[in-house]
């Protein structure tokens, strides 16, 4: 109970359409973060354009000045070395233009700078902008898979685990199975070779003593009684044998089996007719194989007997070098294959079988028309 609590394939659901809900608003938070940076990116850029055209025109101007202030000095060095030929005026206006020109070319080279400082901050911000919006775009894609995974993959976690949840009921029945087969066994035994070897001991016995104190004619036909009694738990024996495997899989081989097999549970199941039909080549297989085919048409057809009331049952098997083909048909009430049926433990054993063995299984079945087993497995030898 513990378990199934546990493994709830609807409790799982909801927690994957949360987590789709969270993933699908956090792949559009960074959308957003991702086209806001693209929008900064551009602006940026555009600064970034504007301000290389300012520096460029701000060093020209820079330069024409540094060539006006170089002049300039040069023209106040001339009035001081020849000071007595200037009047005071013209010393005044050339010491004045020369600061002037001076003090331009510091505010400009300043300007300059600042420019060149607002550039390289510029590109570096745009380098960065330019990495997160890459991570963005990276983030979104691995996003999208895991949206992907989600609405895909893990949608299937629930079938998985109701898959996981049948097969483990599958097991407690299979013990089950065993437990009720072991009691079957033990009770046909008691009932059955058991009491007639306890009967043949005391006829055994009796047999002795009438030998001795009566006639010989009496003493035969005692023997006759004893080996009607041997040979009666002997077919016990047999029979019981035969319900765990048929001896005949290891004699003769699996077609000759299933050709025995089908006309006894036809001649016993007098109102359903069953039909075998076997194509290609009659030929031995590894015992893994003889005894799951075996057991996949004795289930089927049990199936068609004890749950579709078929009155007709076909059995094909067409044997190839690569694999085996096996079709078991009948025309009995059929089912919705879409609905899961309950304690369907015949069919997932078969799944189980098949897929030991690496093959495939499908079923189609429509009600009111019958049902119709195919399977396919491979004869990796």
């Amino acid at each position: 109970m513990f378990l199934h609590k546990k493994l709830d394939a609807k409790e799982l659901d909801k927690i994957v359409e949360k987590m789709i809900d969270t993933v699908h608003h956090s792949k559009d938070e960074i959308f957003h973060i991702s086209e806001q940076s693209r929008q900064e990116h551009e602006r940026l850029l555009n600064e970034l354009t504007e301000t290389k055209k300012l520096v460029n025109t701000v060093i020209r101007e820079a330069d024409q000045l540094e060539m006006h202030a170089r002049l300039a000095r040069q023209r106040l060095s001339e009035v001081n070395r020849h000071f007595s030929r200037y009047s005071e005026m013209e010393i005044r206006e050339t010491y004045e233009k020369a600061h002037e020109l001076q003090m331009k070319v510091t505010m400009v080279r300043e300007q300059e700078k600042q420019l060149r400082l607002r550039r390289d901050e510029l590109e570096w911000r745009l380098a960065a902008l330019k990495e997160t919006i890459q991570r963005a775009d990276h983030l979104i894609s691995q996003i999208t898979v895991v949206l992907h995974y989600l609405n895909s993959d893990l949608r299937q976690v629930g079938e998985f685990i109701e898959g996981a949840r049948q097969k483990q009921e599958f097991g407690l029945k299979i013990i089950e199975a065993q437990e009720e087969e072991r009691k079957r066994l033990s009770r046909e035994i008691h009932d059955g070779p058991a009491q007639l070897l306890a009967h043949v001991m005391m006829r055994s016995d009796l047999m002795e003593r009438i030998f001795r104190e009566r006639s010989v004619d009496e003493a035969i036909e005692e023997v006759r009684d004893f080996k009607k009694m041997v040979r009666s738990a002997l077919y016990e024996v047999r029979r019981i044998i035969y319900d765990l495997r048929p001896m005949a899989l290891d004699d003769l081989g699996l077609i000759p089996t299933l050709r025995k097999y089908l006309q006894t549970v036809e001649e016993y199941n007098k109102k359903t007719r069953i039909s075998f039909v076997h194509i290609g080549e009659e030929k031995r297989l590894p015992a893994r194989f003889e005894v799951a085919i075996f057991r996949l048409v004795q289930e089927s057809v049990q199936n068609a007997l004890k749950h579709a009331d078929a009155s007709e049952i076909q059995v094909k098997m067409e044997m190839k070098k690569e694999h085996v083909f096996l079709m078991v048909k009948d025309n009995g009430k059929g089912f919705d294959t879409t609905q899961k049926k309950e304690n369907a433990f015949g069919l997932i054993g078969m799944k189980e079988r098949v897929e030991l063995l690496e093959g495939t299984m499908n079923i189609r079945s429509q009600i009111g028309v019958g049902t119709t087993v195919f399977i396919q497995i491979p004869l990796n030898m």
